[in-house]
């Protein structure tokens, strides 16, 4: 025989059902560890796939299941493999990893009944594990089809008989999924719910989250901006404000050291504690908005310029500083919701004294000497808005340029900036301006945040991406206090009205150019789709993920005063009433014709005193019935009806059952 007709043949015939069990049980299994590969170890990953590669080819080929004294030191180095690469056997990570080995391993030690059931069970706890890393609805969707996948594995393996087809298989388990549904929203909505998700877990899995730093030096904004991760979305309770006056306030930042800008030991006050004038006038109403922020593993909230510190956050203490940053009392690792107040028209600490003004003063000594230079000649004596107009001419007018990728800045790296390189991103015009504006003797400070976002067409709610990430300055003038100035709008003024793709337009991979104009096109079907499915992920969070008590209380009081209310009872009535017809349609005209004679016959004979027993077939309940006394001609109907009945239940007759049917239901005319 040829090599290839040896190929060939194993799938020319069907496999025995020990062996098809089996590779279903594979299938499975690598179902379940698959979401996992992307954050295991890629030696981890290589181990659990050979040896499901392993176990598959010990099925095809009906060899013996490695022995013992194979598998122990395999198992053995794998945990310390385990422990090489997390440096720890506890936690996420790691037991994810040995939870992953060990479904693996176990496929290879399979030798009784119960092996087959601590197989699946594992991979649904396994499966569990899942929602350590992704909660989106797209994952939702591909464990929901993986339930499926493995409730059909555990059903294969209780059929004595003939077994199924896969398809009817995969269909049964898909009922007993719709079947449990119900339960599980009903548990989800009204069982008792605990403050933050169930499946956090400390150390390790408040790892891996990005966001702004308290600190900033030449180059930090701009590794944040290259992320397209969601810091954070807004929905506006009215008109949006424009995109350039989209300013999220986070972090403010005085000390400098010659390179890095830090945030200065200042007092932070927290809500309740005092009650202190923050020196703010504001005209007009407030802009109000819901701001639903991701988790970042930092303190910081992010707030519309100017917002009032007043806002109330469910299980976690807030506070502020004089500078209005605010922040919370313990780090954020989870999904968080607040409503807040902005007044875009405000004046703010117009008459601060000069020793709270002197710490915005402060510079190093022996740093940047010709950037110092430069500012004793662009100063305006008496004017600290016309000094602050010249440096923003400076940047306008010279060869500046905005760039992701600036060069490398030496020891004093605002003379290197503004003298040599002058290119940089948003934190080296930030940083050179307000160092500028202190050799001028105007007080002046950095504040980092985020700027502008996009709206998503689909549910209303603005986008802001880390890649929004911004660096501006504040300067303080006698006649208005604090005021905003945007040293980058000078160079890049498509960045503060646009977004950043706008002003750095992204290189395309080889051939995609036609793809990426799409994506940047909102008009066009790509951005479309886009919108839409961040529209559903962000119903997702918003409805699933983020149900937290708070909103669990409030639905069920939404809830009961509908039902106490007479319209909302009736309503609920009405659709009561509704889906019970519409079951009992469904049932009697989808009921088997053979069962509905039958039901018919035993109510007839029911009424004549001459019911049938409970645990009586058609035969016995003929043969019951031929002791009584009936006339010939209704015992004659009587029996072949009943016959007839157990033959058509019982006998599956081939062909074509109308005239059987039809025969069933003269003989039922008869016997009445």
């Amino acid at each position: 025989m040829s090599l290839a007709a040896r190929l060939s043949r194993p799938f020319s015939q069907p496999l025995p059902r020990d062996k098809a069990d089996t590779l279903l049980l594979l299938l499975a299994a690598l179902a379940v560890l698959a979401p996992h590969f992307g954050h295991l170890p890629l030696w981890t990953s290589a181990a659990v796939c050979a040896t499901l590669a392993w176990r598959a080819s010990i099925t095809l080929r009906g060899r013996r299941m490695p022995p013992l004294w194979l598998l122990l030191p395999i198992s053995i180095a794998s945990m310390a493999g385990v422990y090489y690469s997390y440096r720890t056997l506890l936690g996420r990570d790691a037991g994810v990893a040995m939870l992953a080995l060990l479904l693996a391993f176990k496929l290879l030690e399979m030798h009784a009944r119960r092996d087959l059931f601590v197989v699946i069970f594992l991979s649904f706890f396994l499966l569990l594990t899942t929602f350590f890393y992704t909660q989106t609805i797209f994952s939702a969707v591909v464990m929901a089809a993986t339930i499926v996948l493995l409730l059909a594995t555990l059903m294969t393996f209780q059929y004595t008989g003939t077994v199924p087809p896969l398809k009817r298989r995969l269909r049964a388990a898909a009922g007993i999924f719709l079947v449990a549904s119900p339960l599980a929203l009903l548990l989800f909505f009204a069982f008792p719910r605990i403050q933050g998700p169930l499946w956090g877990l400390p150390g390790d899995a408040r790892s891996g989250k990005s966001g702004m730093s308290d600190t900033m030096s030449p180059g930090s904004v701009s590794d944040l901006a290259l992320s397209d991760e969601i810091a954070f979305r807004v929905r506006f309770h009215g008109e949006q404000p424009a995109q350039r006056q989209l300013y999220w306030r986070g972090i403010v930042l005085g000390g400098f050291d010659g390179r890095t800008w830090t945030r200065t030991s200042r007092p932070l006050y927290w809500d309740g504690e005092t009650t202190r004038d923050l020196g703010i006038s504001v005209s007009g109403g407030p802009l109000r908005h819901e701001i639903t922020m991701e988790a970042t593993g930092k303190r910081w909230l992010f707030n519309l310029e100017l917002t009032v510190p007043d806002v109330d956050l469910a299980g976690l203490r807030t506070g502020t500083s004089d500078e209005l940053e605010l922040y919370t009392q313990s780090p954020i690792y989870q999904r968080v919701r607040y409503q807040a107040r902005a007044y875009l028209l405000h004046q703010w600490q117009p008459g601060l004294s000069p020793e709270r003004l002197r710490r915005w003063l402060r510079l190093p000594q022996g740093y940047n000497p010709r950037t110092l230079a430069l500012a004793a000649s662009l100063r305006r004596d008496g004017d600290p808005a016309a000094s602050a107009q010249a440096v923003l001419s400076m940047f306008r007018q010279q060869r500046f340029f905005y760039t992701l990728e600036p060069p490398l800045l030496g020891r004093d790296s605002v003379d290197d900036f503004l003298f040599n390189s002058k290119a940089g991103f948003c934190e080296h015009y930030a940083s050179a301006f307000v160092v500028l504006m202190r050799a001028m003797g105007i007080p002046a400070r950095v504040v980092t945040g985020y700027q502008g976002g996009e709206l998503n067409p689909v549910d209303g709610y603005l986008v802001v991406r880390q890649s929004d990430a911004h660096a501006w300055a504040e300067i303080w003038l006698p006649s208005r206090g604090w005021a905003r100035v945007d040293p980058t709008a000078a160079v890049a003024p498509s960045r503060i009205e646009q977004n950043l793709a706008r002003a750095m337009p992204q290189r395309a991979p080889f051939g995609l150019e036609g793809l990426m104009e799409l994506q940047n096109d909102r008009n066009s079907w790509l951005a479309q789709l886009r919108f839409a499915s961040h529209a559903m992920n962000n119903a997702w969070n918003q409805w699933v993920l983020d149900y937290n008590p708070e909103r669990q209380r409030s639905f069920l009081e939404e809830l009961g005063s509908a039902v106490v209310n007479w319209r909302g009872g009736a309503a609920l009535g009405a659709i009561a009433l509704l889906l019970l017809l519409w079951r009992a349609l469904r049932a009697r005209t989808g009921r088997d014709p053979v069962d509905a004679a039958y039901d018919a016959f035993c109510r007839t004979m029911a009424k004549r005193g001459m019911g049938r027993a409970i645990d009586e077939g058609p035969r016995g309940y003929a043969l019951r019935l031929m002791d009584m006394d009936i006339p010939d001609e209704k015992k004659a109907a009587m029996r072949d009806f009943l016959e007839l009945v157990g033959t058509l239940k019982y006998a599956a007759p081939a062909g074509d059952t109308t005239a059987p049917l039809k025969k069933l239901a003269t003989l039922l005319t008869l016997s009445r």
